[in-house]
């Protein structure tokens, strides 16, 4: 085809430019630590045999990270992260496609990254109610999974207190963030090195060709089903959390050198996020141990980290790191929570914007920050904590994430085959727009084959089909968007409030 203009042009989100690299780092930090609701899920079933397993699609979003590197460096303007890019990506070759494709990608995004705010909130008051002996034994049971009172209390008061400085806008919420964000590297730095402060109880033996729980071999049957099967299976879930340091990209469009902070941020994010993912189910398997992690009564996969605190300082330490990790840790699914709550916001600005979602999220507040977006994402953080626990959480809302950047990844390759000679400020190898149909392929066959599989064995079936009803919601929304355009005959632009 005949090579096209190097000039991109596309809706640009007009929010504040006031952070940098460190700010989008810090903020998109909110990714990494998920890893305390998937190392214990997972370690519990799969034992030292999850370490290969996750350090594989670990380095998967390492890759990603660096191909939005490029794209949010060359767009900047955007808003919204990963989601945002494929609009440009495809409006040349599939004009009548492209508008599709950019809001069903959005959407999906959304709803991947929405319920994170409730999650960790959800996660945090494990910790809260174990510090302080709070009664757990009294709650309801909406869907299928009992909730505690204490939980669903911390939640919507957390959700509540996090609106106010992700209303007040990036400069207010972004020092927040970098507050937060070096309390949590600290109890997540040293749980992934622990073994070093108590070398005696570490047991390198349990390493030895990642055995399962079991002692069986890597390729050995679990629970009954072969282990391909379940390695596929998990893999859904688990890709929910070791890309979502991905997250980052949501905030290039609000840097002040957007062409020099992607390039730092998302590389920084991506390596970041190798460390912690690998290295922290190494130190759990070795000073654990794989009986332990087999028993529930040993090892609570609730509390699994203050847990390990202890087992690396016995006795009196042991119970002073208690407490200082769970409490680091509460302020680190914090951090994760304002994450969502600022970064979803900005998913649904850019698609009203986009013209494939009501009007009525246009809008930003004196700060300039989407403020009724975002105030949606509060009303419906608070409804998906009815939903009960991390594993019911990532079946839902992975049905839209990880199915969100595979149209991202090819809009990746598109850009670089249809207009390579639109300025990049951050220029991959070429190559690489190879790779990321490879990604593409693997994220694909993850979100329809291992999710449909996980589903069935994995006991969740009703969470991922209310997250394939959540993805046909964005339709309706639509319909009212075409709507309020023929009625007004034009598009609008987004106001300002006064």
């Amino acid at each position: 085809m005949t090579q096209a203009s190097d000039t991109l042009e596309y809706e640009q989100g007009n929010l504040q430019t006031g952070t940098n690299w460190w700010g989008a780092f810090v903020i998109g930090l909110a990714g990494t630590i998920l890893v305390t609701g998937a190392a214990p899920a997972f370690l519990t079933v799969f034992g030292a045999s999850y370490i290969p397993f996750i350090t594989f699609f670990t380095l998967t979003g390492v890759v990603l990270c660096l191909l939005l590197a490029e794209l949010s460096a060359m767009m900047p303007g955007r808003t919204g992260g990963s989601p945002s890019y494929a609009y440009p990506a495809y409006k040349e070759r599939f004009p009548r496609l492209a508008p599709h494709i950019n809001g069903i990608t959005a959407w999906m995004y959304w709803v991947g990254w929405m319920p994170v705010a409730p999650l960790n909130m959800i996660l945090a008051s494990f910790y809260i109610t174990h510090l302080f002996g709070l009664d757990t034994t009294a709650g309801i049971q909406p869907i299928s999974t009992f909730i505690p009172y204490w939980t669903l209390a911390i939640t919507a008061v957390g959700l509540m207190l996090l609106s106010i400085p992700a209303y007040l806008g990036i400069r207010f919420g972004t020092s927040m963030a970098t507050i937060l964000a070096v309390l949590s590297m600290i109890p997540l730095t040293f749980l992934s090195i622990g073994f070093i402060f108590n070398l005696d109880a570490a047991n390198w033996a349990e390493l030895a060709w990642f055995p399962h729980l079991d002692g069986s071999s890597f390729s050995s049957p679990i629970d009954g089903y072969p282990a391909w099967i379940m390695y596929i299976a998990y893999a859904f879930p688990l890709l929910w959390t070791v890309i979502a340091y991905e997250a980052a990209a949501c905030y290039i469009g609000e840097c002040k050198h957007p062409g020099r902070d992607a390039k730092i941020a998302m590389t920084l994010e991506g390596g970041y996020g190798v460390f912690v993912y690998t290295m922290l189910p190494i130190s759990f398997v070795v000073i654990l141990g794989a009986q332990a992690l087999s028993d529930p009564e040993l090892v609570d996969p609730k509390t699994m980290f203050v847990t390990f605190a202890s087992s690396v300082f016995p006795g009196i330490g042991g119970k002073v790191m208690e407490w200082m990790m769970a409490i680091m840790l509460i302020i680190a699914l914090v951090l994760s929570a304002l994450n969502s709550l600022m970064g979803c916001s900005r998913s649904l600005y850019q698609m009203s914007l986009d013209g494939q979602f009501p009007k009525f999220y246009q809008h930003l507040n004196k700060n300039h920050v989407p403020d009724r977006a975002m105030m949606t994402n509060v009303g419906a953080s608070l409804l998906i904590a009815f939903m009960g626990g991390a594993i019911e959480i990532y079946s839902f809302s992975n049905v839209g994430y990880l199915g969100s950047f595979v149209p991202v990844l090819i809009g990746y390759y598109l850009l670089r085959n249809d207009r390579p000679n639109v300025h990049r400020p951050f220029r991959l190898p070429e190559y690489f727009k190879y790779i990321a149909l490879i990604l593409a392929a693997l994220y694909f066959f993850v979100w329809l084959v291992g999710g449909i599989i996980y589903s069935t064995i994995g006991g969740q079936a009703t969470y991922y089909y209310l997250g394939v009803g959540a993805i046909f919601m964005y339709l309706p929304l639509y319909w009212y968007r075409k709507w309020e355009d023929r009625r007004d005959g034009s598009v609008s632009v987004p106001t300002v409030a006064e």
